[in-house]
């Protein structure tokens, strides 16, 4: 596991798209696995200001999206599918066939999740996997569990993911209480795994999760075990890991 600090969440934000960038570059058709949030906007925004300035082909990329909202609409300001066209897809010159979410307007969860988890693997899996870091320690949509999930499933979101995500919607109610992610397995069979996170508020965790043991109850602490892990995170961040 790398860790590489940062002075705060612009330069999180510059030194993560240059992490992604060089996986582009490197391999022109790769797959990128993408994270939505507040934490990667400043990733997109930077990766989007490469490619307008002739730095940077979307072109032959391919993406899987690690989650999704149950029950939202493509065209719901605060589905992931939104998020990704705002933030991204629609700013760049990727080709929307190769831009994958799960459908959140799938009701039939067993067969959604199957369908995503299989054609992840059909790409031959991830090249990059970009993630985000919850309060509770979550990765995707993997909350704190009595088991690591494996792969991509349908999953109860809990009090605290729904509370953090209230400020995004009219209020509390409003929000899913649902969403297809991808799984544990699915994320640590990606190639690289590049987490950035940010804030004082993340401190904790981030001691936790890459600092203390390996347990479902902290679903990122699994990232402890992968081969190949880059955390680009701020000094706030990192405020209370072991020095």
């Amino acid at each position: 596991m790398r860790i590489i600090a940062t002075k705060d969440y612009t330069d999180m934000s510059r030194k993560a798209a240059n992490i992604i960038a060089a996986q582009i570059i490197t391999k022109p058709e790769c797959v990128l696995g993408l994270a939505t949030g507040s934490s990667p906007i400043g990733t997109y925004d930077n990766l989007v200001s490469m490619y307008e300035n002739g730095d940077l082909d979307f072109s032959g990329i391919t993406t899987v999206n690690l989650d999704e909202y149950k029950g939202l609409t493509r065209d719901n300001d605060q589905s992931y599918y939104y998020f990704m066209h705002e933030h991204l897809f629609d700013r760049v010159n990727i080709d929307p066939e190769r831009t994958n979410v799960p459908n959140g307007m799938e009701e039939d969860a067993e067969k959604e999740c199957k369908r995503y988890e299989e054609f992840i693997k059909s790409l031959g899996g991830v090249d990059l996997q970009l993630l985000g870091l919850g309060h509770n320690g979550h990765i995707g949509f993997n909350e704190p569990a009595p088991a690591f999930d494996k792969e991509t499933h349908c999953v109860d979101l809990t009090e605290s993911t729904i509370e953090a995500n209230k400020r995004f919607f009219a209020s509390a109610d409003d929000v899913p209480r649902q969403a297809y992610t991808m799984g544990i397995g699915t994320i640590m069979r990606a190639k690289k795994i590049l987490l950035v996170v940010s804030g004082e508020d993340k401190a904790e965790i981030v001691a936790k999760a890459f600092f203390g043991d390996v347990t479902p109850d902290v679903p990122a602490s699994i990232l402890q075990m992968h081969p190949d892990v880059t955390i680009v995170a701020d000094a706030a961040a990192l405020s209370k890991i072991p020095r």
